[in-house]
């Protein structure tokens, strides 16, 4: 049981991890030496550029789900550790898996809506584009995110 703790823990830590560099590194979407991301353009590794998409709403509403399930990740994590010191022997982690659970809601919500609205933009410098490794790194998290959710939410504490 303690390996199971251990392991689950280890994936909830590079989880949060994962979902820091996903939301921070501006690599959502690639074309030739261009990159986008939530908050800027890079060329060539200098990101000093605006986003040409970066008035629109739906923009600001995955950056701020991709905050959330940051939040709701880290808070989660505590929880967790909280509950492992404090909480009876035969309970459940109910509180770390629903708020696991909401961060794999948030992460749905904004990775869908930058899928639907940003994933295939060819518009830059005339390429087609293709995924870069935030976009890939967020649908990772969540995966991890909904196992780690129902994992807490079935697992007992013995």
């Amino acid at each position: 049981m303690l390996v199971l703790l251990a392991g689950i823990f280890v994936v909830h830590i590079a989880t949060v991890v994962m979902l820091f560099v996903c939301t921070i590194a501006n690599v959502w979407v690639v074309a030739g030496d261009v990159s986008a991301g939530l908050w800027g353009n890079c060329t060539q590794g200098d990101c000093s550029g605006r986003l040409w998409y970066g008035d629109d709403d739906a923009l600001k509403t995955v950056q701020a789900f991709m905050i959330l399930s940051i939040i709701f990740s880290v808070i989660s994590l505590v929880v967790f550790v909280f509950q492992l010191f404090t909480m009876e022997k035969g309970n459940r982690f109910f509180l770390s898996g629903a708020t696991m659970l909401v961060c794999w809601l948030c992460i749905l919500v904004g990775a869908s809506i930058y899928t639907n609205r940003y994933a295939n933009l060819s518009v830059v410098s005339g390429l087609e584009s293709h995924h870069g490794y935030s976009f890939i790194l967020a649908w990772i998290c969540f995966c991890f995110s909904f196992i780690i959710g129902i994992l807490y939410l079935v697992l007992r504490k013995k």
